[in-house]
């Protein structure tokens, strides 16, 4: 916990001292070359934030802050381990219940452009669904969700802040004039400290310190294989990747981010291990019903499962205390199953992968990626491929999309009801038909795979090209044995 503000830090976006955060509007990409951070002291507010932001004595069980499910050395992600292997946080009053979505990274979080909607193409905004209007709406939500920090409201936060007396001392350093008379403002100022940290220390939120960025800065080569994976993560006819996340910087910040902050559908298949997913969703930890379940939006009776997650239509809303928030896009139908682009930086870190953890390591995700389309789901798929030679090559039973006993389903796209397949992107790269259907198979071969994950792996902040052989490659970016494509 931070006593003082005399630690060195730099801006990302400038100092955060009210409830909202400023951020700058999506632009089209660049090559030019990067500029280095400024560095400076954080404000007061950012020093309370980082101690916000660490206080577990500030949830009703005493033992979560936000640091429990965005852990440091993941790249601010959850981590599995802690959470009894479920891909999904656990939290509550007992710290036993389980949430709905996998944690997103918090690192560049800050450049994220404010939410907007035009030709009904969604961009920007905060949390996976864009439902929270700035950093700082993002930050106080949890202290007050029940499968989380789990407060009853705002007063029972103030009260818990009244009780930790570092953290208030350096509360009322920045908000001296607080008089504790409207919890819910004071809540809102712990969101806007919260922000400001996340803003303003650069060294651990946006250092942009991976070998990629040593790279473009010509202070390192990458080898010849990670050339190659970048080479694939750009070619619009294999990886195809930069047509989400850009390589190359754009106007919401001079390097590139690896997203560019918009909503896709690529129907990622259901992830089992999330309790809510169940036929009957009990708690896995102590049996009990989960009490706390969300009202099904836009899911026909006849769907083949009771409860989606279908990302920006629905099921969750806006907090109605965040004035900024975007309106509710139940009925904006086409956009049900879109999730926000996430970043690419540290992608070797914050594993599993996608919304639900669907995925636990990056070379099955790709794999998924570019054979997606190649399986026996026979109830949606109009060329459904048999199991076996021929079939796809990464997966026994011959498809991703299984059922809960490790069966292939009926549906592919199966985390989303099959009235809204045509929602799924179908039309680029790689996304495409399997060869019996006049479809080019795979776009990549196992090898290739291989490349882009090296590459991949380029992104992980840490490196000093003054001393290569310090770097800490994570251990799923080695080169793996792939079936031959």
């Amino acid at each position: 916990m931070v006593s003082n503000n005399n630690k060195t830090r730099g801006y990302a976006l400038g100092l955060v001292l009210v409830a909202s955060v400023t951020l700058s509007a999506c632009g089209g990409g660049s090559s030019e070359t990067p500029s280095a951070p400024s560095v400076q002291a954080m404000s007061d507010a950012a020093v309370a934030g980082e101690a916000l932001f660490n206080d577990q004595s500030l949830s009703a069980s005493g033992q979560q802050s936000c640091a429990t499910c965005h852990v440091k050395s993941r790249a601010f992600t959850a981590d599995p381990a802690v959470d009894k292997g479920l891909p999904v946080p656990l939290g509550g009053v007992n710290m036993d219940e389980p949430g709905f979505r996998n944690a997103p990274s918090l690192m560049y979080a800050a450049f994220t452009p404010a939410f907007s909607l035009a030709d009904g193409a969604a961009s920007g905004g905060f949390f996976r669904d864009g439902r929270a209007s700035t950093l700082a709406a993002q930050a106080i939500q949890p202290f007050v969700i029940p499968f989380e920090m789990a407060n009853a409201d705002a007063a029972e936060v103030v009260s818990r802040l009244k009780n930790s007396p570092d953290t208030l001392r350096l509360y009322m350093k920045a908000f001296a004039t607080d008089s504790f008379s409207d919890p819910n403002q004071t809540l809102t100022n712990m969101g806007a400290a919260i922000a400001a940290y996340e803003t303003e220390d650069v060294e651990e939120f946006e250092p942009f310190t991976s070998k990629f960025d040593a790279y473009v800065d010509g202070k390192v080569k990458l080898s010849d294989r990670e050339l190659n994976g970048l080479a694939l993560f750009n070619n619009p006819g294999k990886g195809n990747c930069t047509s989400c996340h850009p390589s190359v910087h754009q106007e919401f910040s001079s390097r590139a981010l690896f997203t560019d902050f918009s909503y896709d559908n690529i129907g990622i298949p259901r992830n089992w291990n999330i309790p809510a997913n169940a036929a009957n969703p009990t708690n896995p930890i102590n049996g009990t019903p989960l009490k706390y379940m969300p009202a099904a939006v836009n899911v026909p009776n006849d769907a083949e499962y009771t409860y989606y997650d279908m990302g920006i239509c629905g099921p969750f809303v806006s907090d109605p205390q965040d004035a900024g928030a975007r309106p509710d896009l139940a009925r904006l139908i086409p956009s049900c199953g879109q999730f926000k682009v996430p970043t690419l930086r540290n992608i070797a870190l914050t594993a599993p992968y996608f919304h639900n953890g669907a995925f636990p390591e990056i070379h099955e995700a790709v794999e998924w990626y570019i054979t997606r389309d190649i399986n026996n789901n026979t109830g949606n798929n109009p060329t459904p491929v048999p199991a076996g030679p021929g079939g796809n090559p990464y997966q026994a039973v011959g498809t991703f999309f299984t059922a809960a006993d490790g069966t292939p389903d009926l549906y592919q796209y199966n985390d989303l009801p099959v009235i809204y397949d045509a929602n799924v992107n179908a039309g680029e790269v790689p996304y495409t038909a399997p060869a019996i259907a006049g479809g080019n198979g795979p776009t990549m071969t196992a090898q290739e795979i291989d490349d882009l994950v090296l590459f991949l792996c380029t992104l992980t902040d840490g490196f000093d090209p003054n001393n290569p052989s310090a770097y800490n490659v994570p251990a799923q970016c080695q080169p793996i044995s792939s079936p031959s494509l």
